[in-house]
């Protein structure tokens, strides 16, 4: 499926249906949280903060002779990181992967960015890939991609798909990733809808949620609505690309179009049928993003939008 640029206002589908969970597991969270909500609060606020086996299992079966594998310290942690090309000698590009994914999720970009010119660094967020399994959330995300990045100095360019475009996107905001274009594919822009969204899915009551974000908040020391990317995507200077399906059923297209709204000089390219996770190795969105990181103009510029409550950009 081709992607397409869309008008201000695309026919599109507002539905966002979500991984299958068993019944039993719904019916344990939704009877847990009136029987039992302390400990139900627990095992939700540890099943949202850890990512699933199969990113694991996926990094540890992929080839890896291509690349240079190393590893990065970030937090306490330690990273797995995979390097195509010499960042050192040429413009580089830092991919970073979404949820429960993994740092060679970046394969279908390395040939043609390594074609185009670039050498390409991934890694595995914490808690994901070949790193130890663990709890993480954002902004310890964020802060791993800073230290990647801290290695090889600025960035021609950073690619993230899903979370991994809030995580850069968070990592800009507080100077750790500097880059001269961005394209994020299927970012997810609100921290608070993306937990309302796993509570809908496990059957999890809506003061439960809320419950678990303020015990996020305690933990983090800050309020989690200052990681939503409205919150601070004015700011940002560079160039920017968001590629966004409008079928997307685990992260809304509206909130794709947010970033493109609220980032100066953004463009969003919209496409139809890749979903949310074809999209992020799709070739005609590489070679789309290839174009932008050219110079060349892709997708529309987004002025205003009905679907959004944050006033007219």
């Amino acid at each position: 499926m081709s992607p397409t640029t869309v008008s201000a206002s695309p026919q599109k589908s507002t539905t966002v249906r979500s991984f299958r969970v068993p019944r039993a597991v719904r019916w344990a969270f939704a009877a847990g949280g009136w029987l039992m909500p302390g400990t139900t609060l627990r095992r939700a606020s540890r099943l949202f903060a850890t990512p699933l086996a199969h990113s694991h299992r996926r990094a540890w079966e992929a080839d890896v002779s291509d690349c240079r594998v190393g590893q990065v310290e970030s937090g306490g942690r330690t990273l797995t990181t995979y390097t195509w090309g010499d960042p050192a000698a040429q413009p580089w590009g830092l991919f970073t992967h979404g949820w429960s994914s993994f740092g060679l999720r970046c394969r279908p970009w390395v040939e043609p960015l390594r074609q185009a010119g670039y050498a390409v660094v991934s890694f595995d967020l914490p808690g994901h890939g070949r790193n130890e399994p663990a709890q993480t959330n954002l902004v310890e995300c964020a802060g791993a991609g800073a230290a990647v990045a801290r290695w090889h100095g600025p960035a021609a360019a950073v690619l993230a798909h899903s979370m991994g475009g809030g995580a850069a996107a968070l990592a800009i905001r507080d100077g750790g990733l500097q880059a001269g274009r961005a394209v994020l594919v299927a970012p997810a822009a609100d921290v608070l809808a993306a937990g309302h969204r796993f509570g809908r899915m496990v059957g999890l009551r809506e003061p439960l949620v809320e419950r678990m974000f303020h015990q996020f908040e305690r933990q983090l020391g800050v309020p989690v609505a200052s990681l939503s990317v409205h919150a601070y995507l004015p700011r940002f200077g560079m160039p920017a690309l968001v590629v966004h399906d409008l079928e997307d059923d685990e992260v809304p297209w509206e909130e794709g179009e947010r970033y493109a709204r609220l980032w100066p000089g953004a463009r969003l390219l919209s496409t139809r049928g890749l979903g949310h996770h074809r999209i992020a190795g799709d070739p005609e969105v590489i070679a789309a993003a290839l174009r932008f990181l050219r110079g060349e103009p892709v997708g529309e510029r987004v002025v205003s939008s009905p679907n959004l409550p944050f006033g007219i950009a």
